[in-house]
């Protein structure tokens, strides 16, 4: 009996290790994808997608289909890693030959399921993409949306996978944590491995599952056990350390008063916890280039004085701002539940001080915004003074005007003039476009914030509302200067600083993958650094007594191959000391622009036969210096002959232009080109549009002031003006060609380009 058991077990196994190895064999890839050996990664990808979805066994009722579900999954697996396609490809077969093959292995080692796990990944897999479906990000998502806003919050991203058993464990505490992280204000988001690969590897997610965080444009891994706490204070850790101050009843008043120096509001934030809530944390940071932050603990026996004279009910969190005035806060916020939205809103309407300082041009465009309807004008009275003590008693006067403003159109500021150039005492100014053109008045030549300056200062702002053509001079203000911008050597410290602690945190998890780049430079540099020692070393060694002999062949050496440097550094193509500009006809419509070469582009100037040599004369001026680059090509076309050309090719970028219109005597629109600009990619079918900006004299308006006697010179004055206005047109093109050599304009792209066969026949 026990010889006939004996022979029963060997003869199955030996029937059991012929169908592995004939199912082994019979599996083949190429013939379940219905792909040919050359099939690239993208057609795999497509066959794989299309064959997954008919033979979906939530969708597909045919009793094969789970299995014929399980092979398709396996050759896609296969197919997409080199590794194991190669193998395939050379011997027939890889580790996991068949996913039927010697019964249940682990996850990560083939994708055999029994019929009940199976239906456990089905039913958790829906129910991620469902939960997650919301923050999916693509690669262009996240450079054009995640990383800018990243300065303003962090970001917490999950890397996974569609058959990632690990993904599925950790996600109930990945679902638990981001309901209350996405309450907060942190931005979250999910990439798929398997659809975003690009981005993935970009971000230097080389597993599933990884977790990490995005703050600044940084990425930051997570490296500990995935449990709610340790995210938690994942998160918190990614936040600057010295973004909020605690503040106590000792260092209160140097906290309230360095409000002068920093030119930004203060907040305090009073509550019973020790340590600062994570949300007071985040809205810091959001709010950090506009309120400085400190956190009051009323539990110490350090604060009683603070919660005394300021009266505070100390069961509830309470938030104060203070301005100029550090004894009264000038805004109060007390709740018990304090949501995201409540302080986000009050810190919003307390971002500025009553008059602040001028340090930037990003506050200075904020407080003074471009005029964009008649109806939502704002007006800046400005005050410019020194930082001498002599002019504080000017700076109070004017601060005691802003603390009693009411009116929401009227805004208050005050610019040290010698941080940010000689401009004059108090004006009022609207800003009237982006190009620093405003409107003014001057109000007060010698403010010093007496009774007759505050009455004049007021008389002339009730006019202002009633009439706004009091503001009667215009002028173009340079972009102000940074006066807070750190110095070079501080900003490279701490950039210095930040990647030193991003290689230890490589070094301390063992991130190898990462770290080959730095450490094969590193090796390269030590081998050519011993290198050159040991020539060195060699070389000293066999001239130590040279020849006197060749002294005088070595100096007529060197003198044949400084010549020879010569003439080949003289051989180089200079810069051209002239603009080669020609015309774009319907003869080099094709050569300059239709088969321009990839990467040329051709700098279009447009202009008329009046125009033309004012036009040419002022372009190769702000040309000139672009020249050397062998890349630019440079043209002019008259619009009176190719009207219909500008119009067709300017079509595609009409959203962007908002091209200005007048009208003429008959009352048709009239869409004049003079001065346009553009740079023509003919290759990829794209222009970049420069449009001309007036920044020289108002003639005409000076004309009218004076009062002209004679035609003669109305007419003579109108010529010279209108010539001025002309040459004036391309004055800012230079700083438009540095954007274009940067690549930061913006660009319209072109179906086709129209033909330039037809000439417009001047009417």
């Amino acid at each position: 009996m026990r010889a006939a058991a004996v022979l029963f077990l060997i003869t199955l196994h030996a029937i059991l290790v012929d169908v592995t190895v004939e199912s082994s064999a019979e599996f083949d890839p190429y013939k379940v994808l219905g792909v040919t050996r050359r099939a690239s990664q993208a057609e795999i990808k497509k066959v794989y997608k299309r064959l997954a979805k008919e033979w979906h066994p939530d969708k597909n009722k045919n009793p094969d289909a789970e299995d014929t579900f399980i092979k398709i999954t396996k050759s896609y697996e296969i197919l997409t890693n080199e590794e194991k396609r190669a193998t395939f490809d050379r011997y027939g077969q890889t580790d996991n030959v068949h996913p039927y093959s010697h019964g249940f292995r682990h996850f990560h080692n083939n994708f055999y399921f029994d019929e009940t796990f199976f239906h456990f990944a089905f039913n958790n897999k829906q129910g991620r993409d469902t939960a997650d479906s919301k923050y999916m990000l693509h690669f262009n998502q996240y450079v054009n949306e995640v990383v800018p806003d990243s300065f303003k919050k962090p970001y917490l991203i999950k890397i996974t996978s569609d058959w990632c058993l690990s993904c599925i464990h950790i996600e109930p505490v990945w679902k638990e944590t981001v309901q209350e992280l996405e309450v907060l204000g942190i931005g979250i988001g999910v990439v798929d491995v398997g659809n975003e690969r690009h981005l993935a590897n970009h971000l230097g997610a080389h597993q599933t599952p990884s977790i990490l965080g995005v703050i600044n444009g940084k990425v930051s891994f997570f490296h500990y056990a995935v449990v709610k706490g340790h995210l938690m204070q994942f998160v918190e850790d990614l936040l600057p350390q010295r973004l909020i101050e605690k503040v106590t009843d000792k260092n209160n008043q140097e906290f309230l008063k360095n409000w002068h120096e920093i030119n930004k509001p203060r907040i305090l934030l009073f509550d019973q916890v020790p340590s600062v809530p994570l949300l007071y944390k985040l809205s810091a940071f959001a709010y950090k280039d506009y309120v400085e932050f400190g956190y009051v603990d009323q539990g110490l026996s350090e604060t009683v004085e603070l919660l005394r004279k300021f009266n505070l009910n100390t069961y509830a969190p309470t938030m104060l701002v203070f301005k100029e005035d550090v004894e009264k806060p000038a805004d109060i916020i007390q709740a018990k539940g304090m949501k995201k939205q409540i302080i986000d809103e009050f810190i919003s309407n307390n971002k500025f001080l009553l008059s602040p300082r001028l340090v930037n041009q990003k506050l200075f465009d904020e407080l003074c915004p471009v005029k964009q309807f008649h109806r939502r004008r704002k007006y800046c009275i400005l005050l410019i003074t020194s930082e001498e003590e002599s002019f504080t008693a000017g700076k109070e006067a004017f601060l005691s005007l802003a603390s009693l403003n009411t009116n929401d159109i009227l805004r208050f500021a005050y610019v040290y003039h010698r941080r940010q150039g000689p401009l004059c005492e108090v004006v009022i100014l609207e800003r009237r476009n982006a190009a620093g053109k405003i409107m003014y008045k001057l109000v007060s030549e010698d403010w010093a914030g007496t009774t007759e300056d505050k009455h004049q200062l007021l008389e002339q702002l009730e006019r202002l509302q009633k009439d706004p053509s009091i503001l009667n001079e215009d002028a173009v203000l340079p972009e102000l200067n940074n006066e807070f911008a750190s110095m070079f050597l501080i900003r490279w410290i701490y950039a210095a600083h930040d990647y030193l602690s991003e290689l230890f945190d490589d070094l301390l998890h063992n991130n190898w993958r990462e770290m080959m780049p730095l450490l094969s430079l590193i090796f390269s540099a030590l081998f050519i650094l011993f290198g050159t020692v040991i020539i060195q070393a060699f070389g000293d060694s066999s001239e130590e007594n040279p020849p006197k002999m060749k002294t005088k062949e070595g100096t007529k050496a060197e003198s044949s191959s400084s010549n020879s440097s010569n003439t080949s550094s003289s051989s180089r193509p200079p810069k051209k000391n002239f603009v080669e500009v020609t015309e774009l006809t319907d003869i080099t419509y094709t050569s300059n622009l239709v088969k321009l070469r990839p990467g040329h582009i051709n700098v279009l100037l447009v202009l008329t036969d009046a125009t033309k040599n004012i036009l040419l004369s002022k372009f190769a001026k702000e040309v000139y210096s672009f020249t050397g680059s062998l890349t630019l090509h440079f043209s002019f076309l008259n619009v009176e002959k190719h009207s219909q050309w500008m119009a067709a090719v300017l079509e595609y970028a009409q959203d962007a232009m908002q091209i200005d219109t007048d009208e003429d005597e008959a009352g048709t629109r009239k869409i004049d080109y003079t001065g346009y600009v553009l740079a023509l990619n003919g290759y990829k079918k794209y222009l970049c549009l420069f449009k001309p900006v007036y920044t020289g004299e108002d003639l005409d308006g000076k004309l009218e002031e004076e009062g002209g006697n004679t035609r003669s010179r109305k007419g003579m004055t109108r010529s010279r003006s209108t010539t001025l206005q002309i040459h004036h047109k391309l004055d800012r093109l230079a700083l438009w060609m540095e954007r274009l050599m940067e690549g930061t304009l913006p660009r319209y792209y072109v179906p086709a380009w129209p033909g330039l066969d037809k000439i417009t026949v001047n009417k």
